[in-house]
């Protein structure tokens, strides 16, 4: 009788209850590997921005998106804008820049390793 028990709570031969457990470790392993090759590191990218930019003051050789190269003349901190005055090489222009916009700071004008 235990037998005949044993029996009926087996899965039948030919079910698939287990190709479920192979699809989910298989969608858990690539969700692992997104997670380590794009997610961690854009990430990591950010936080080193962020805190490019939270150490930029005034006289700072920047470097901007649109390929500008100047010195930080003046940083204006309000709340919805956050924006600074670059000063070009000749003295005479100054831009007003969106702080995210800035992505070197320093050294600009040799290449990034």
């Amino acid at each position: 009788m235990t037998l005949s028990l044993l029996a009926l709570l087996a899965p039948a031969p030919g079910s698939s209850s287990g190709g479920m457990t192979i699809l989910i470790g298989q969608i858990a392993v690539i969700i692992g590997i997104f997670y380590l090759f794009i997610i961690r590191p854009q990430g990591q990218a950010r936080k080193r921005h962020a805190a490019l930019l939270s150490g930029l003051k005034k006289g700072d050789d920047v470097l901007t998106a649109g390929g500008v190269i100047g010195k930080v003349k003046d940083i204006k901190e309000a709340t919805d804008k956050k924006e600074i005055r670059v000063t070009i090489e000749s003295g005479t222009s100054t831009l007003v820049v969106e702080r995210s916009r800035i992505i070197r700071v320093g050294d600009v004008t040799s290449p990034q390793a």
